[in-house]
C-alpha cells in the first residue's frame, strides 16, 4: 500500500509540473510544457475519471488533526452519479464528504466534474488523519459512484504546504510548545541557606550554654 519516500518526492515535484502545464494553455498550442503528463494519481473506469487525487495531512510533521483528499472527479456519462463515499482500505480512517453547499449529497453531473478540497468545493476530511497516511507515502483511496462503484487508486501523500495549503485540511492545530523545567538552583540555595542558619543556631546554642 505504501510507497517510498522518494516516489512520494518525485511525485510532488510532478504535480509543481502540471501546475506549470495549466499556466502554458496561453503559450499556444504548441508550447513544449503542454506535452508534460505529471505522474499524479490518475485513473479511468467507464465513465468516471478521476484525476490529481491526494491526500494532504497537517503542514507541520507530527501534529495531530484532520486531513483532506483532494481530487477531480470526471462523469462523461448521460446520467449524473452520486459520490457514496470515499475510503481508505487498510486503516481505520472514516472520511467526511461534504458537498459545496454545505449539505446534501456530492453529485457529479453528467458530462461535468466536481472538485474535491479547496475553497468552494465539496470537502472530504479524514477525520483521524494522523493514523491514516504518513508523508511521503501512496495511500490507497477508493472511490465509491452510485452508478459506477468502486474506483480505486493510490494518492500520493504530500503536507498542507505551498501549491497543497489551499486543498489542504481547514482545521490545523498550532504545533505543542516545550514547557521549559523549572531551575532547582533557587530551591537548592534556600535549603543551603537554612541549613546554614541551623548550624550557626546550634553553635549558638552550645557557646551560650
Amino acid at each position: 500500500m505504501s510507497r517510498s519516500l522518494r516516489r512520494g518526492a518525485l511525485a510532488a515535484t510532478a504535480i509543481v509540473f502540471s501546475v506549470a502545464a495549466l499556466s502554458a494553455c496561453g503559450a499556444g498550442n504548441d508550447a513544449q510544457t503542454l506535452q508534460i503528463r505529471p505522474d499524479n494519481a490518475a485513473v479511468t473506469v467507464d465513465d468516471v475519471k478521476i484525476q490529481n487525487a491526494l491526500v494532504i495531512t497537517q503542514p507541520t510533521s507530527g501534529v495531530k488533526g484532520p486531513a483532506a483528499v483532494s481530487a477531480t472527479v470526471f462523469n462523461n456519462g448521460t446520467q449524473p452519479q452520486t459520490l457514496e463515499a470515499i475510503t481508505l482500505p487498510g486503516t481505520s480512517a472514516t472520511v467526511k464528504l461534504t458537498p459545496a453547499g454545505g449539505s446534501g449529497a456530492v453529485t457529479v453531473p453528467a458530462n461535468g466534474s466536481v472538485v474535491i478540497g479547496g475553497k468552494g468545493n465539496a470537502t472530504a476530511v479524514i477525520e483521524n488523519g494522523t493514523e491514516a497516511a504518513r508523508l511521503g507515502d501512496a495511500q490507497e483511496v477508493v472511490f465509491k459512484l452510485s452508478r459506477t462503484g468502486e474506483v480505486p487508486l493510490e494518492a500520493f501523500v504530500v503536507p498542507a504546504n505551498s501549491y497543497f495549503k489551499e486543498f489542504g485540511p481547514e482545521v490545523v492545530p498550532a504545533p505543542p510548545t516545550a514547557t521549559p523545567s523549572a531551575s532547582a538552583s533557587p530551591s537548592g540555595e534556600a535549603g543551603h541557606g537554612s541549613e546554614h542558619g541551623s548550624d550557626e543556631g546550634t553553635e549558638g546554642a552550645e557557646s551560650g550554654h
